[in-house]
């Protein structure tokens, strides 16, 4: 296991701390929890177009992004904003005025514009790709032309080298395994198992680091991420989950490799933990350390909270003291690098452990989250319409954080 950083104050070398805000101290209110909830869905119902579907937020483009583009992905587009408000509405959290699954054939062909326009035919990806459009649609009808599709989507995805969720493998084996849990179908169980057997073939060693890894090539690079979008945690995620859709020796090898990985990759400094961004930090650079769920603690937590392995608990316990000293993020109140997104941590921590005190923490964020999404709506004149990026993500944990639930959005459930 590596040890302590070689800064002089390795505490603060495990996070930065000018990407993270004070910690607004109000009191848990279950109330105004879900009246922000009500607001979210609302304000998302009202700037609904069939033309555009949501306006754009600026901090959801990129400076070569065409604005004329509708956003239409899981991840901070159309499709994740309409499998929120229907998952709110499952889970009895809204009532919404109006059915958006009507949208699905349209936006499946604007998606693949958008693919077209930015070079990429890769129609299998689970954040960006048809893929969540489809097992949307699935879910509705149950279509076998449907059912079919996601079958071919999920076979041409298995050899992607990006070896992540957003684009590659780790994705599409979620979605067979979100597809089996809904319908049972050993259909779907089979190309878990076969996606998971090329996933295993693909892992390389680290003679230096005594642990597995993959290597991602992603938008012309070629890195070993260690992250819960991008990297090694990505895959662990829904491996974890069906690892009892593996044979017996499968699943030991699986659950010894991830819990391997993850204890020799960790930085620890006395009671506080955190992961690098890169497995092996390219040359000429200090190691990077994130504090959000798309690099670094909160991704590692909210992963492998589910890990049978007791073991783990100090360094899951560790890495949840780091994210509460580190406070909330600047970036908003969002799920992918927010505020929301860390508080989940919490919440897993709460579920694996029962201390109360997770929970309390987790719902300190939610307030806190809730003053960045008020702000926010007050300085641009309207909400952020993303489940991963946006308002409507952090709604989904409020309304987890009112029942102490720690389903991630998309990640730990699909299918309500």
């Amino acid at each position: 296991m590596s040890g302590r950083t070689d800064h002089t104050d390795s505490r603060l070398a495990l996070y930065d701390p000018t990407r993270h805000e004070a910690l607004r101290a109000s009191a848990w209110d279950a109330v105004r929890a879900r009246t922000t909830i009500d607001e979210i869905v609302r304000d998302a119902e009202a700037h609904f177009s069939p033309d555009r579907y949501w306006p754009l937020h600026p901090r959801d483009l990129a400076p070569d992004d065409d604005p004329n583009l509708p956003a239409t992905t899981l991840y901070f587009g159309a499709c994740g904003v309409i499998w929120a408000l229907h998952y709110l509405q499952a889970r009895g959290a809204a009532r919404l005025e109006r059915d958006y699954l009507d949208q699905l054939d349209a936006l499946r062909e604007r998606n693949r514009a958008w693919l077209a326009s930015i070079g990429s035919q890769d129609f299998a990806a689970y954040l960006m790709g048809d893929t969540p459009i489809r097992m949307l649609a699935y879910g509705a009808t149950r279509s076998e032309a449907d059912a079919k599709a996601l079958a071919t989507l999920i076979d041409d995805n298995r050899e992607h080298p990006a070896r992540e969720l957003m684009w590659g493998a780790p994705g599409t084996l979620l979605a067979a395994l979100c597809l089996y849990e809904l319908t049972g179908d050993e259909r779907w169980a089979a190309q878990f198992r076969d996606t998971a057997a090329v996933l295993w073939s693909q892992l390389e060693w680290s003679e230096k680091h005594e642990c597995a890894f993959w290597t991602q090539d992603l938008y012309g690079h070629r890195t070993n991420y260690l992250d819960a979008v991008h990297g090694f945690v990505a895959a662990a995620a829904p491996i974890l989950r069906g690892a009892h859709l593996l044979p017996a020796a499968d699943r030991d090898a699986w659950l010894s490799c991830i819990a391997n990985t993850m204890q020799r990759s960790v930085t620890r400094d006395g009671p506080f933990a955190n992961w690098r961004v890169f497995l092996d930090t390219p040359p000429g650079r200090a190691p990077l350390y994130l504090m959000q769920f798309c690099h670094g603690a909160p991704g590692f937590v909210i992963c492998l909270a589910d890990h049978p392995d007791a073991a783990l608990d100090p360094l899951l316990l560790a890495a949840g003291e780091t994210i509460w000293k580190a406070g909330p993020l600047t970036k908003g109140a969002n799920l992918c690098h927010g505020t929301g997104g860390n508080g989940y941590a919490f919440l897993k921590l709460y579920r694996r452990s029962g201390d109360p005190v997770w929970l309390e923490r987790a719902r300190a964020f939610a307030m806190h989250g809730i003053e960045q999404v008020a702000a926010e709506r007050e300085h641009y004149g309207h909400g952020r319409y993303s489940l991963w990026t946006g308002d409507i993500g952090f709604a989904i944990y409020l309304w987890d954080c009112l029942h102490g639930a720690a389903a991630f959005p998309t990640l730990d459930v699909f299918y309500p």
